[in-house]
């Protein structure tokens, strides 16, 4: 009896054990490594996958976040930042983390759709109300007595976005002269009074400090800044040209195997491709590559003719490279 008394505490002793242990287990926790103009957008995505991932395992996950230029941002992760994902502005970031590194397969945008691009954005002018520069068109910002709102494209993924689309419009305006199109950008960069080191930095600059006539903008931070900041404060002119930004999204798959992460972050970004990821995206003006989604907020999004990476520039490396690497053209505009 005795014996039997002393079975039934042990096996209870054990069954509340383990009830305490799985109501006080830790949360599975994850660091998304992103860049300046998705903050808003990852703080409800955070939300919806934390529900999502808890409905389908039962565990709780925390996403904690990082954000700052794209540039940046991957030098930390390269230097030793533990991101379990990293959500940034151009592939050539995390092209750049996969070669330093190592942390990264190199074939990284094989293994989700759309090269690993789950939205897409452009390049847009936010002006003043009403527009008093009248400002319409790259050229424009070329002006004496313009004064023009870009982040450092030395940090910023956005200013590189920013200059390859002025650059473009060059091409096809003087018949792929590259002679004028080094004359519009430094007149441009000439009329740049500060270089901040992220997108965040330089909405920051002109919207809140009240610097500049036109900031060239991510197309969400415009949106951002008219529909949430002061919609009696802003315009948004969309430029005759601009590009194709294409924002990726990846692995870090030696941080995720040395953290246990893997299956959390796997879920954490193929779920971005989802109806309600999709969504999410458009509600913060990024554009959605879901086609059922793209729809329905088509009305959101100007129709503009985009230019692409590829097509322009032969790639991210090509443009890195011949652009924004030590004494690329660049620095050619800017130090004279």
């Amino acid at each position: 009896m005795k014996g039997h008394k002393f079975l039934s505490g042990l096996l209870t002793l054990v069954f509340v054990a383990g009830l305490t242990t799985s109501a006080w287990s830790k949360p599975v926790t994850l660091l998304n490594v992103s860049y300046d103009p998705t903050r808003e957008l990852y703080e409800e995505y955070n939300k919806t996958f934390a529900a999502h991932w808890k409905e389908k395992t039962g565990e709780d996950v925390v996403i904690n976040q990082s954000h700052g230029g794209s540039g940046k941002q991957a030098r930390s992760v390269i230097d030793g930042l533990e991101a379990d994902v990293v959500t940034l502005a151009l592939s050539y970031d995390i092209d750049s983390i996969a070669e330093k590194s190592g942390f990264i397969p190199k074939n990284w945008q094989e293994r989700l759709p759309e090269n690993s691009s789950p939205y897409t954005s452009t390049i847009v002018f936010l002006v003043r109300k009403g527009n008093p520069k009248k400002i319409k068109d790259w050229d424009d910002l070329a002006k004496p007595g313009i004064s023009v709102i870009t982040p450092n494209p030395k940090t910023s993924g956005g200013a590189r976005w920013n200059f390859l689309a002025a650059w473009g419009y060059a091409l096809r305006k003087w018949n792929n002269n590259e002679d004028k199109a080094k004359e519009l950008l430094k007149a441009i960069y000439q009329n740049v009074p500060v270089l901040d080191s992220g997108a965040r930095g330089s909405t920051t600059t002109f919207v809140e400090r009240g610097i500049g006539d036109v900031f060239i903008s991510w197309e969400n931070e415009a949106y951002l800044a008219v529909n949430e900041l002061g919609a009696n404060k802003f315009d948004i002119v969309v430029p005759s040209v601009s590009i194709l930004a294409e924002p990726p999204v990846a692995l870090v798959d030696r941080n995720v195997d040395r953290r246990g992460t893997r299956k959390a972050a796997e879920e954490y970004l193929s779920f971005l491709y989802s109806e309600q990821g999709q969504e999410i995206a458009a509600k913060h003006y990024f554009r959605p590559r879901l086609d059922s989604v793209a729809q329905k907020y088509s009305a959101t999004f100007a129709k503009i003719d985009l230019l692409t990476i590829d097509d322009v520039f032969g790639g991210w490396q090509n443009a890195q490279k011949k652009f924004f690497a030590d004494q690329g053209i660049f620095d050619q505009i800017y130090a004279n």
